[in-house]
C-alpha cells in the first residue's frame, strides 16, 4: 500500500514537472513570477542613463513581471566588480552592464555555465571586449567613426584633428584606432592624449589644443562624461568640438554632434532581455548592430559655427534632428 502510494506520488511529481515552464540560461524566475534584472551602469551622464532608461521603458510594454536591481559604478573598476558579485549573490534573472567596464565584470562572473545571462548595452566592440559566449547577448553602439570623421573634414577642412581617449577602456582604445585610420584616409594629421580617468581630460584636451584644428570625441564614457571641459577648452581657443555623443551636447558649445539616440539603445536592450526571459538562449541572439538611420541624431550648433566663422550647408541642416540657433533648441 505505501508502495503505491510513492509511486502514485511519484508520477504526480513528474506531471507537475512537465507541466512548469522550462526555463534557460538567465531565465531564473522568483516564486512570486517576477523576473530581477540587476543593471549595472558604468557612470551616470545622459548616454547611459538614457539607454538605462529604454531598456526599461520597453520591458514595462511586455506584460512581463519585471524589478531592478539598478548600480552605478561611478567610473570604478572594482566598484563593477563588486556590483557583479552582488548581483550572483542575489541571483538575478538576467544581469545587465551598461559601457564596456560594466558588462566585462559581469561577463568574469558569469561564465558560460551559469544558469544567468548577460546583457549588455552601449558596447563598441563586443568580440574585442570578450563579450561573446553562449550566455551573452546585446547591442552595439559602434559608431560611423569615418563618416564623423569625414564631415568634420568636409566642414572645417581641418587638417589636424585631435582625440582624447581613456587607454583603459577597450572600446575607447578601438574608436581612437578607427578615428587615427579615417584621419590616415583623408590625409589628416590625427594628435591624440590618453587619460586614465575623467578628472585628466581637461589637461588633455589643454595640452593638445594649440596642435589641431577641430576636437572629435568618440563615445569614449571617461571623456563624454568629461565633455564640458573639453568644450571649456575648445571654446576658449576658438576651435571646433565634434561629439560622438549627442546627448550629452545641450547647454555647451560644440559645433557638430552625430551619434546614435541612446534612449532608442537601451529600446533594443529591452527587446534582447525580453528575449532571453521568454526562452530564447543568449548566445543565439548575440551582438545587435543598429543600422536605422533613424536611430542616430545629427546636431548643429549654429551660433558657435557663425562665432567660428564656418557655414553649415542649407541641406545638412535640413537633415539635422537639433539645430541651436540664437541660443534657442530647434528640432527638425
Amino acid at each position: 500500500m505505501k508502495t503505491t502510494h510513492r509511486s502514485a506520488l511519484l508520477v504526480l511529481l513528474i506531471a507537475l514537472l512537465i507541466a512548469l515552464p522550462a526555463f534557460g540560461a538567465g531565465q531564473v524566475e522568483s516564486t512570486k513570477g517576477t523576473y530581477t534584472v540587476g543593471v549595472s551602469k558604468l557612470l551616470a551622464h545622459p548616454a547611459l542613463d538614457a539607454a538605462e532608461q529604454g531598456l526599461m521603458d520597453h520591458l514595462a510594454t511586455t506584460g512581463l513581471s519585471v524589478s531592478y536591481d539598478l548600480q552605478n559604478a561611478n567610473g570604478d573598476i572594482s566598484t563593477a566588480s563588486s556590483i557583479a558579485q552582488k548581483f550572483k549573490s542575489d541571483k538575478v534573472s538576467v544581469a545587465v552592464g551598461i559601457a564596456t567596464p560594466s558588462a566585462q565584470a559581469l561577463a568574469q562572473v558569469f561564465p558560460v555555465s551559469s544558469s544567468t545571462s548577460v546583457v549588455f548595452s552601449a558596447v563598441t566592440d563586443p568580440a574585442e571586449a570578450g563579450l561573446v559566449a553562449a550566455n551573452i547577448a546585446g547591442v552595439s553602439d559602434m559608431n560611423p567613426v569615418e563618416e564623423q570623421i569625414k564631415l568634420l573634414i568636409d566642414i572645417t577642412g581641418a587638417k589636424r584633428i585631435g582625440n582624447i581617449y581613456a587607454s583603459g577602456e577597450a572600446n575607447a582604445v578601438v574608436l581612437m584606432e578607427l578615428a587615427k585610420a579615417a584621419c590616415a584616409k583623408y590625409g589628416v594629421e590625427f594628435v591624440s592624449s590618453a587619460i586614465s580617468n575623467s578628472s585628466e581630460v581637461k589637461m588633455a584636451a589643454q595640452t593638445i589644443i594649440d596642435r589641431v584644428d577641430a576636437i572629435y570625441i568618440a563615445t569614449d564614457n571617461a571623456v563624454i562624461s568629461a565633455l564640458a571641459s573639453v568644450d571649456d577648452v575648445t571654446t576658449k581657443a576658438g576651435k571646433v568640438l565634434f561629439s560622438a555623443d549627442p546627448s550629452g551636447v545641450e547647454g555647451l558649445n560644440a559645433m557638430i554632434a552625430w551619434g546614435f539616440d541612446y534612449y532608442s539603445i537601451g529600446i533594443e536592450t529591452g527587446k534582447v532581455i525580453e528575449r532571453i526571459l521568454k526562452g530564447e538562449k543568449a548566445g543565439s541572439i548575440g551582438t545587435v548592430h543598429i543600422t536605422d538611420p533613424t536611430k542616430f541624431e545629427l546636431w548643429f550648433n549654429l551660433d558657435t559655427a557663425a562665432k567660428l566663422g564656418y557655414t553649415i550647408p542649407q541641406s545638412l541642416q535640413d537633415a539635422a534632428a537639433v539645430l541651436i540657433k540664437d541660443g534657442k533648441k530647434i528640432s527638425n
